[in-house]
């Protein structure tokens, strides 16, 4: 009985060191996304192209903003002295022109979200493209993004901006 129990114990502990040893070969990574689509020279490019696209409208919607807020600060200074038909006139052009801007304010957002998600749609499969390489090539078991809590040890976010960034 007592050699049936050695035996045992024996057979249990080779099988825990085989689970170990076979555990430890499991390689695991971690892609941090928010960061690769922050460093990586193509996001970085990809940002500075929506700016000069966008930005020339951005720049115009302000002045407009400008002009309707000077002109209506102009209104609440004179608004004693107008006559009552002229002063109702002008609040209505400048709620008109309120509407207006508003309305193309959100065309605005619209079209940047819009462009922005497709330029960053772009970054995203062309990182994926690069997580996949890394995969295969170094022989990872598993790659995760954004994770909760991951150790520097498994972190492969900046091997991944790197090979981003080697890419033309």
């Amino acid at each position: 009985m007592k050699s049936m129990l050695k035996a045992a114990a024996l057979a249990a502990m080779m099988a825990a060191s085989a689970f170990t040893a076979q555990a430890q070969e499991i390689k695991i990574g971690y892609v941090n996304s928010e960061r690769v689509l922050r460093e990586a020279n193509l996001a970085k490019a990809a940002q500075l192209k929506l700016e000069a696209e966008f930005g020339k409208r951005e720049k115009e919607l302000k002045d407009v903003e400008a002009r309707l807020r000077a002109a209506a600060e102009k209104l609440e200074k004179n608004a004693q002295t107008l006559p009552e038909a002229e002063r109702n006139r002008l609040q209505r052009d400048l709620v008109e022109q309120d509407r207006d801007l508003q309305r193309k304010r959100r065309e605005w957002q619209e079209d940047l979200t819009q462009r922005k998600n497709e330029e960053l749609s772009a970054v995203v499969e062309r990182a994926n493209r690069v997580i996949k390489q890394i995969f295969e090539s170094d022989k990872y078991d598993l790659i995760l993004q954004d994770a909760i809590h991951s150790s520097a040890r498994v972190d492969i976010t900046k091997k991944v901006i790197d090979l981003l960034n080697a890419q033309k």
